[in-house]
Order: C-alpha cells, then sequence, then structure tokens
C-alpha cells in the first residue's frame, strides 16, 4: 500500500483532466446526504433566480461589487 506521500506524487503527476476528475470524485465522497426536500427548495430558488436574470427583471453585479457592498452594512 502506498503512503499518502507517495500516493499524492503519484496523484500529481497525473494529467491535469485525471487529476480534475479525482477531485471531484473526492469531493462527491465528502458531501452529506441533503434532505430531499431541503434540496428541492434551493433548485427551486435557484432556478427562479436565473430566470428573473434571463428575463431581464433583475440586474446582476459583479461579485467584487456586491461583497464590498456586504461589508459597508457591516460595518
Amino acid at each position: 500500500m502506498l503512503s499518502i506521500e507517495q500516493l499524492t506524487e503519484e496523484i500529481l503527476s497525473l494529467p491535469s483532466a485525471s487529476r480534475v476528475f479525482l477531485a471531484e470524485k473526492i469531493i462527491e465522497s465528502l458531501e452529506f446526504d441533503t434532505d430531499p426536500t431541503i434540496q428541492a427548495a434551493w433548485t427551486s430558488e435557484a432556478k427562479m433566480r436565473r430566470d428573473e436574470i434571463r428575463s431581464g427583471s433583475v440586474q446582476s453585479i459583479p461579485g467584487d461589487e456586491a461583497l464590498a457592498q456586504v461589508r459597508r452594512l457591516l460595518e
């Protein structure tokens, strides 16, 4: 069996696409099961916000500007 150091060295020598694939698999393995009701609510909210942006009923702002606004509110 490989040590964690040996395994890390092997993984880092892989092509980028393979490392991305492994990273995604590791992250998936760490994700907790979510309540289907909560997942459905978040999915619905995300789709609603997407549709609002697509229709032009709301305007998006750059992330750095949004963070600056939040920081000002927290001061």
